[in-house]
Parts: C-alpha cells; sequence; structure tokens
C-alpha cells in the first residue's frame, strides 16, 4: 500500500508564490520519478514537472523559468517552487509516483491532490 499526501495549495494573487510538498510512504522499493501534474476544469490532465532518480528535472514550457521541482526519491519527498503564478496556473495539483514495488514491478501512484487558485 502506498500513500502520497500533498500540501500547500492556497487561494493566492498573480505574481504570488506557492511551495507545493508531497511526501509517499508504504511498500516501495526504489523510487525511479516523481513530479507534479495538474488538471483545470475542462482541460486535459497535464504534466508540469518531473525528477529523475538522477536529479535530472523537466517542466512543461508554460512553467518553464517560474516553478522549480526538488526532492530527494530516498526519502520519498518532492516539492513544486511556484513563482510568478499567473491565473493560467489555477488548477488542481497532483503529485505522482514513479517506483517500482517490493516485487521490483514498475507502478505509478497518485495523490489526491492539492487546490491551487491564483485570482485578484
Amino acid at each position: 500500500q502506498v500513500q502520497l499526501v500533498e500540501s500547500g495549495g492556497a487561494l493566492v494573487q498573480p505574481g504570488g508564490s506557492l511551495r507545493l510538498s508531497c511526501k509517499a510512504s508504504g511498500a516501495i522499493r526504489i523510487i525511479n520519478a516523481m513530479g507534479w501534474y495538474r488538471q483545470a476544469p475542462g482541460k486535459e490532465r497535464e504534466l508540469v514537472a518531473t525528477i529523475s532518480s538522477r536529479d535530472e528535472a523537466n517542466y512543461t514550457d508554460s512553467v518553464q523559468g517560474r516553478f522549480t521541482i526538488s526532492g530527494d526519491n530516498a526519502k520519498g519527498t518532492v516539492y513544486l517552487q511556484m513563482d510568478s503564478l499567473k491565473p493560467g496556473d489555477t488548477a488542481t495539483y497532483v503529485c505522482s509516483l514513479d517506483y517500482l514495488d517490493l516485487l521490483y514491478r514498475r507502478t505509478t501512484a497518485w495523490g489526491r491532490g492539492t487546490q491551487v487558485t491564483v485570482s485578484s
């Protein structure tokens, strides 16, 4: 049983900042990568950022230069520092985990999400 718990979502004004946190726990052998997705009403879920076991970070173009992903795969933690927030960033942000279970089977887990609203 694997659990992901996110925190940090809030209502902020345009130009503001937030830091999202996610902690993974449970029957995990190895974490391959962690990341953040977001989904807004009427839109497809999109990948925001990922960080691999080699600390290689990738971002979608719309957040490049504004968001920073960091974490520690050994501890099962990942963060998303969001600066210069725009109304278009409004969405439910979901933490994801790409991992090997105790039998070394590759698996994906998802958190329940945390709401980010950017509005004046």
